[in-house]
């Protein structure tokens, strides 16, 4: 709350955690909402009516009601009970004793096993034959911290074998999210990484991310107010040269749409997607309307508070770039990957943070064109 960063940590005490959950569901006033990673993609995919949605993961009544009618969920993913999440959020300027939020923001916590357990993702991979998807989008993975070390290691083996059985051409889209367990980051980077097309993630997945498997600016202990554009784009270089695909590796990542407060950038490699521009704008706008629950952006109620001026790198690569606002979307490349950099028109007044990165993700995603090399 001290930075302004969004967190999610598991909850152990599993009594405790269900008295707590049990108090906010009947406080008067009290909101439920969708929630896990997944079923909020799904919901903000299923918002155009032209989609269809299959979603799998374990879905209990009040979940199950919420959910929009374009959301189909196979019968093996119901469950008697719901899983509860619960949010904290708080606005810029709100104190907890000496903390005083520099912006708002949200701390998650749940004592959710049945999703650290990732327990639906074989009853997914078998129900997409008949579903026939044009798109896979896979969450969740972060739950896993609640997990013991060998069961962690043994269900991220059977994790990126059921993605092998995913149908061939089917890009599939990976949103990561808070994490503390750098032994388990690094196994999800060497891992699954290869195994899919397209990543979704925040600045503070992306410094956990390059501290825990030693990439680029790892001795960084944390952002310094704004997460610096050439540092950022050094790491997601990074992750697609020594992860991504290439001719001498096998691997099919080829994408990363990467999310801050006050801009976002969408790093591509070169001959597999197409509509980038309209992507990360598409992506910026959503961050702008929904915290502030608008249909459009409000411009009383935004401000413009990415850098005027910045590096693309920091190594021999970079040059500097001065912001013109007539051409938001600002456009770099580096070996064969492409950089296309936006500002956010930050909201100064959130009705809700939550979910945020979802729909960033799903909106970059719903414009992004894949070019399928078999």
């Amino acid at each position: 709350m001290g930075k302004g960063a969004a967190a999610e940590r598991f909850f152990s005490d599993k009594d405790a955690f269900h008295d707590i959950a049990q108090v906010a569901s009947e406080f008067p006033g009290a909101t439920h909402y969708v929630g896990g990673n997944a079923a909020l993609i799904g919901q903000k995919f299923a918002t155009n009516s032209d989609l269809k949605v299959l979603l799998c993961g374990p879905i209990g009544p009040k979940l199950h009601e919420l959910l929009d009618d374009n959301v189909f969920v196979p019968p093996e993913s119901l469950q008697e009970a719901d899983e509860f999440h619960l949010i904290l959020e708080y606005q810029a300027g709100e104190q907890w004793g000496q903390l005083k939020a520099p912006h708002a923001n949200r701390f998650i916590f749940s004592h959710d096993l049945s999703n650290g357990a990732m327990n639906m993702l074989e009853v997914f991979v078998s129900s997409l034959e008949e579903f026939q998807p044009d798109l896979v989008v896979l969450s969740g993975l972060h739950m896993m911290e609640g997990q013991s070390k060998e069961l962690q290691r043994k269900r991220l083996l059977e994790v990126v074998a059921s993605m092998s059985d995913i149908p061939t051409g089917v890009p599939v889209h990976l949103e990561l999210a808070s994490m503390t367990n750098r032994e388990l980051m690094s196994s999800i980077v060497h891992q699954v990484f290869p195994a899919v097309t397209s990543l979704g993630l925040n600045e503070q997945e992306l410094l956990f991310l390059t501290q825990s498997a030693s990439g680029p600016h790892s001795s960084l202990s944390s952002w310094n107010g704004v997460p610096d554009v050439g540092m950022v784009s050094d790491i997601l270089f990074w992750i697609l040269k020594e992860h991504g695909k290439s001719q001498s590796r096998a691997s099919d990542l080829t994408r990363i749409h990467f999310h801050t407060l006050v801009y976002h950038i969408l790093a591509t490699v070169d001959g597999h997607w197409a509509n980038q521009l309209a992507a990360v704008a598409a992506g910026a706008r959503v961050a702008g309307t929904q915290a502030c629950a608008t249909e459009t952006i409000d411009t009383s109620r935004v401000s413009l508070r990415a850098p005027q001026e910045f590096m693309t790198s920091h190594s021999e690569a970079g040059s500097r770039i001065i912001f013109n606002p007539n051409k938001p979307v600002v456009e770099w490349h580096r070996e064969g990957i492409s950089f296309h950099f936006t500002p956010v028109l930050v909201c100064k007044d959130p009705i809700r943070t939550v979910g945020l990165g979802d729909a960033i993700s799903a909106e970059g995603l719903f414009y992004s064109e894949v070019h399928l090399h078999y």
